[in-house]
Order: C-alpha cells, then structure tokens, then sequence
C-alpha cells in the first residue's frame, strides 16, 4: 500500500496501477472505522485497484467549530487500511486540493433544500466541490459511498449526471455498532455514556417501522421526535419520511415508491444522522 500526497505523485502512480484494471475509488474524511472498511472491501472485491483518500474537506463545513473537532489520526488510519484491499491512499493537505479559493456553485435544486441542505447551507455544495475534484484527479471507474449519508448519495448520483461524469456511484449499506448506532468517525467524539445513549436512534427509528401501519406519516414523525427526545441526551434537528428517489416529503403512506426516515440528533455536541427504510 502505496501513500501519497500530492496530485503528481498521485498521477504517476496511478498511470502504473491502471495497467492492472478498473479503479474503484472511496473517499473519506478520515478517522476511519468499520463502516469505511467495508466501503474499501466492496471497492477490492469489484476492481483490482484500490484508492482511498483521506482529506477533511473544509468548503463543506458550515461550522468552523465543527471543523476544529473533526477526528484526524492519519497513522491509525493507514494501519486500518493495511488490513484492507487498498493499493493506494492519497492524504493531500487542503492547500493541495484549493491552491485558490473554489467560486464554483452547483445547483441541486430541491435535493438541496430539504434535511441536511435546509440545515447545513452551503454543505452539499463543498461535497460537491471536493468530490468532483477527486473524480478529476482519480479518475476512477466506480466509486463507493455508505448510505448512512442517503442525502449525499443522491446529491452526488446528480452531480455525476451534472457533469457527465464517467463514473459509476456504488451505494453501499450502513454499518451499525452492537448497539445499533450507525458507524461514523463523529462517534468518536462521544463520552461513553453520550454513546450510550446515542443507541436509541436505531432503536426508535426500529420501533418506528413496524408502525406505518397505525400511524399517519405525520403521527409517525411527532412520535420519533417526541420519544427521543425524552432522553436528556438528545435533541432532534429533524426527522423526515421522503421518497427514496427524489428525497420530498411524503404526505401518506399510499404514495407510490420506497420511503426512508431520515434523522439528525445532536447528542451533546455531536450531530449524528441516521435513516431506515419504512415501507
């Protein structure tokens, strides 16, 4: 496993790896835990190349704190990877990726405005930014993203149809703690006690499921809110049923297609997100 950090030594690398065949690329902020593992696993097991990055991209924090205490452990990092399938990690510094601002602005239209987009303004477009950037440098052939962050899935799926893009987006499921709490680096962030009962996200979004069928979808959102936040712990920023496709409100339970709840909770100081699949 080869690690690199500048664009150059990335290209010349890469122009030796491509001879073996396709490249599947996962990008990640770091602070790397199981559910990125098995992001690298499915890229190892589809494409004989691997390449990882691992960058904290600022243009998509909204929160300048939020950026301060983000994880970052590149060694541990690189000694997770090592277990993996990975041939090459790309860890650039934020001057590497922005040697001048970046104006650019892209329109998602309502997949921005609903959930995170509505409460992170600013947000998918520094994804988008970073992403469309990496997919310029890697040039990979799929590229492969948990849907933990259902949001930014869709929002990245459009970016890739935006710019023609010849990239296939692999979807890859949410892997929980023992617990049921989604696996994110933010977790790390949590005191023991804050994990703790952090757990009752899944558990409520799991009670939650089996009842779509007493409940009115907006009885059903009233009742996640309500119930936790019950624990002193948590705060709900929101809960929301949307069409899996196009991500807008569902009103009824009788409307056509797959419907997700999808959830943020600050538990302490710590945002955490979440989503299941209702119907």
């Amino acid at each position: 496993m080869m690690l690199v950090k500048t664009k150059k030594e990335l290209f010349e690398k890469l122009q030796v790896l491509r001879e073996k065949g396709s490249i599947g690329f996962v990008p990640t902020m770091g602070a790397l835990h199981r559910g990125h593992l098995s992001l690298v696993d499915f890229a190892a097991r589809e494409n004989p190349v691997v390449v990882v990055s691992i960058f904290v991209n600022p243009t998509q924090f909204n929160d300048p704190d939020d950026l301060k205490r983000y994880p970052r452990d590149l060694e541990a990092d690189l000694e997770l990877l090592k277990t993996t399938g990975c041939n090459l990690v790309f860890a650039p510094e934020a001057a590497e990726m922005y040697p001048e601002p970046d104006t650019r602005k892209f329109d998602f239209g309502h997949l921005e405005q609903v959930m995170e987009g509505k409460h992170r303004p600013g947000h998918f477009n520094g994804v988008a930014q970073v992403v469309s950037k990496f997919f310029e440098i890697v040039q990979p052939d799929r590229a492969y993203f948990g849907q933990k962050d259902f949001q930014q899935l869709a929002v990245i799926k459009m970016l890739v149809r935006l710019l023609n893009l010849p990239v296939e987006i692999v979807a890859c499921p949410i892997v929980r703690e023992k617990s049921g709490l989604a696996m994110s680096s933010r977790n790390e962030l949590l005191s023991p006690e804050e994990r703790e009962n952090a757990s009752l996200i899944f558990d409520i979004l799991s009670q939650a499921k089996n009842l779509t069928g007493e409940k009115s979808v907006e009885g059903l959102v009233t009742w996640v809110i309500e119930n936790i936040n019950k624990n002193p712990f948590l705060n709900v920023e929101y809960f929301e049923v949307v069409d899996s496709e196009n991500l807008q409100p569902v009103k009824t339970w009788e409307e056509k297609g797959e419907k997700k709840g999808c959830i943020a909770v600050h538990c302490g100081k710590v945002r955490l997100i979440d989503n299941i699949v209702l119907n």
